[in-house]
């Protein structure tokens, strides 16, 4: 027999059951259950009342379920007048749970608190009436948590009570049994194969688990996933059916999986659209026909359509080929506006003011061939560009561009006017798909009009450069993160081969080497590093066009000193560039509070006029920068000092950016 259990989970009854037991003794005794005979009356059923004696102890009652109590034991009424709270208007309160510190499930406490009626209204004022449904509302919701837990015989009273001068609500958690699977049955799994036990292990769960619903959607959705990177495009996963036995605490778990058949991949096909073709998204695609089929690689082919920025909707289905086990990819592709119009406004010191603004056509030239046309006004610097650029050209990521600038650069160490024709391939990595390995080859055809001083006299001087270049570059990016690595490292070559005529033909080479480090010391701190080296060689410094040379000193550069202050000055005290460079970076990215951060600096570097670079007479800068951390990385404000100025130098820098220095 089952009592009654009342809203916050006391058991009711007890007066009818003290009536029970108070009564006349004529009628302190009841019928028996059928199949027990008791003494009295054999016709009627009814006891002898000439045979009953009121002094005598009550019969037993077989099958009752519920034993008679000692009345001697019972416990006394409560006369605590504090036991009960009676609330005049609103007060506002607190609240506890107990009893939940044995559930071993991290997730328990978190959810509650997320979801909880009585923590979300903490802060304002309640009634008796709002207090009393919160209560019953958090009772429901910490009895469902229990449960999915596996605790499915949990119960959960509360009670409210002045603590403090304000009512304390209190939440007392039994959880009871933890229940476990009795068996386990994952039907039809045996058709997979050789794959079956592979298959079996995504599932994860095994008699004698927890039946933990957190664990049986994971397994599932592991299951689901497992089951299309192996191969098997039209598998289907049931939901899978659990029986509890209360009298056991035990379940029982079928599930039945109908793998369909293991595929190759085949063609990708496409309706006719006015982005791209159906031979585009085979380049863009990391899969080719025969490969092993997977739902990843489809995942991966959808991100990156959308990612090329061209297309709003993207729909894949595998779709079976007329060839057995192949199946083909039908992709349908809605397309998304194709202009972009963007403008820019900054300030850098060095750099002066400049205003930006672009014009683009994403896909004017199909596939993915857009054109940009481009301009710069600013205090220092007014250019023009047209570019075209064609992205994922016969592979992914792979890009080529080709453009003509036309320029006009005031920096304290020169002036050139400038017209540019380049053309450049290369691998890219962006923060969607972070490569390991990128590559460039390039080649630039310049004629550049550049206005120094001689740097005997500090005269000024005027000459024309007409420069063919090549250059090319290779990297490697072992860290975690492209805009905020915190492990790892990365190294990059670049060299340039060139040939300037300046009164006669000469040749030179370009060669930088870059070089950063990145470790956790502990979840809140980050040290990095980095290096770089530079170096000119096969022509004197003063034969190559200013705006060729190596400079130091800014934002990305050694912080504390304006944008291409450092290295040797003319007789005007205006820097002129070197042949060689030196720079170093050592900083430490400590998270502060929330999503912002601190990051003291030291920077060191400085310009030779020897081909190669030196490691000495540095000039030092060192900050504090701080960061927020955004969703899209890190956005960047430093500010810098130089601690051994030339004259001249500005005491104070300050960059801003997106992502960390280096």
């Amino acid at each position: 027999m089952s009592l009654p259990v009342g809203r916050h989970g006391a058991v009711c009854g007890a007066a009818v059951f003290l009536l029970a037991v108070t009564a006349p003794a004529a009628y302190a005794q009841v019928a028996a259950p059928p199949g027990v005979s008791t003494p009295g009356n054999s016709a009627t059923g009814a006891p002898d009342e000439t045979q009953l004696d009121p002094n005598a102890p009550l019969a037993p009652l077989p099958n009752l379920g519920v034993d008679w109590p000692d009345l001697a034991k019972a416990p006394a009424e409560p006369v605590d007048p504090s036991a009960t709270l009676e609330l005049v208007g609103e007060t506002r309160y607190s609240y506890a749970v107990s009893g939940i510190d044995a559930v071993e499930s991290p997730l328990l406490r978190q959810r509650f608190d997320e979801l909880s009626t009585l923590k979300q209204h903490s802060n304002a004022p309640a009634n008796a009436a709002q207090l009393d449904r919160r209560a019953t509302e958090d009772v429901e919701l910490l009895t469902g948590l229990l449960r999915g837990e596996g605790y499915y015989d949990a119960r959960v009273t509360s009670r409210i009570e002045p603590r403090g001068g304000k009512p304390l609500v209190t939440l007392e958690a039994d959880p009871g049994v933890l229940y476990r699977f009795a068996g386990v049955t994952v039907n039809g799994l045996a058709d997979a194969g050789v794959k079956t036990t592979a298959l079996r292990s995504a599932f994860g769960i095994q008699t004698d688990d927890p039946v933990n619903a957190d664990t049986i959607v994971a397994g599932q959705t592991n299951l689901t996933r497992k089951i299309g990177d192996e191969g098997f495009p039209f598998a289907k996963v049931s939901d899978p059916e659990i029986v509890v036995d209360r009298a056991a605490h035990t379940a029982t778990l079928d599930m039945k999986v109908t793998p369909g058949g293991e595929k190759r991949f085949g063609e990708i096909t496409s309706l006719p659209n006015t982005v791209f073709d159906a031979d585009h998204m085979a380049d863009i695609a990391r899969f080719s026909p025969g490969d092993p089929y997977s739902d990843t690689q489809i995942a991966d082919l959808r991100r990156a359509l959308i990612q090329t920025g061209l297309v709003s909707t993207v729909d894949i289905k595998p779709v079976q080929s007329a060839m057995p086990g192949v199946v083909d990819i039908a992709v349908t592709v809605a397309p998304a506006p194709p202009h972009t119009i963007a403008g820019e406004l900054g300030y850098g010191a060095g750099e002066g003011a400049r205003a930006e603004v672009s014009w683009t056509h994403r896909n004017l030239f199909p596939p993915e061939g857009a054109l940009t046309l481009r301009g710069v006004l600013g205090t220092k610097e007014q250019l023009g560009s047209v570019v075209f650029r064609r992205n994922n050209f016969h592979d992914r990521d792979r890009v080529l561009t080709f453009q003509a600038v036309a320029s006009n650069l005031k920096r304290n160490a020169y002036q050139a006017t400038s017209f540019l024709l380049s053309g450049t391939l290369e691998r890219q990595t962006n923060i969607f798909f972070q490569k390991t390995w990128t590559w460039s080859l390039g080649a630039e055809l310049v004629a550049s009009d550049e206005r120094d001083v001689i740097l005997s006299t500090g005269a000024p001087r005027r000459r024309t450069f007409f420069i063919g270049a090549a250059p090319t570059s290779l990297t490697y990016d072992g860290s975690d993160d492209l805009l905020n690595p915190t492990r790892g490292f990365r190294l990059g070559g670049r060299v340039s081969p060139e040939v300037s005529l300046q009164g006669q033909v000469f040749g030179y080479a370009r060669v930088q080497f870059d070089a950063s480090a990145y470790k956790s010391v502990t979840p809140a701190l980050v040290v990095a590093g980095r290096v770089r080296l530079g170096t000119i060689v096969g022509a004197p410094r003063d034969a190559v066009a200013p705006s060729r040379r190596f400079y130091a000193g800014g934002g990305a550069s050694v912080r504390g000193y304006g944008y291409q202050d450092i290295g040797p000055r003319d007789p005007n005290n205006a820097p002129i560039g070197g042949r060689s460079l030196t720079e170093f970076s050592l900083e430490a990215r400590v998270k502060a509070f929330g999503n912002f951060g601190i990051v003291p600096f030291l920077d060191g570097g400085n310009i030779y006029t020897s081909p190669l670079p030196k490691f000495s007479e540095f000039r030092f800068g060192a900050g504090l920068g701080v960061r927020y951390y955004s969703n899209f990385g890190p956005i960047r404000v430093d500010v810098g000092t130089p601690v051994n100025p030339q004259p001249g130098d500005a005491r104070v820098a300050v960059y801003v950016s997106l992502g960390q220095a280096f």
